[in-house]
């Protein structure tokens, strides 16, 4: 199964655990499989730049490494104009190019979104409860 993963989840799994950390872990195992173009990986790693200088380098820099290599590159073709936040159409793109099932994310405005042709909108938590049992 292809998936998108937002940032907010990206992050939150990468800096406090939780199930963002359970759906970042579970990229490339049990048939999940994450998708991401070169813009949606450069925004990864400037949000967590941002993250590390707020803590003051108490991470390593490469914390992302694991996770980008296990990442399949997409590249991006599809334009749509669907988020009231238009920084969020590239998931929204990069899932219908990749034709991946899911975006999991915590952002509201992709979240009320819900459907956009195959592609469901899902928090972390219910990405959990549906493939990933405790």
């Amino acid at each position: 199964m292809k998936i998108v993963i937002d940032t907010n989840v990206v992050i939150s799994g990468t800096f406090f655990g939780g199930a963002p950390r359970r759906v970042i872990e579970s990229v490339g195992k049990k048939g999940i499989h994450a998708c991401a173009t070169p813009e949606i990986i450069e925004e990864y790693e400037e949000i967590v730049e941002e993250m590390i200088a707020r803590k003051q380098g108490h991470i390593r820099r490469d914390v992302l490494a694991p996770f980008i290599a296990g990442l399949e590159l997409i590249a991006p073709k599809t334009k749509v104009e669907v988020s009231r936040d238009p920084d969020d159409d590239k998931f929204i793109g990069c899932a219908l190019d990749a034709k991946a099932l899911y975006i999991v994310s915590g952002d509201k405005d992709l979240l009320d979104i819900g459907r956009y042709e195959n592609v469901e909108m899902i928090t972390a938590a219910e990405f959990c409860s549906r493939y990933l049992p405790l």
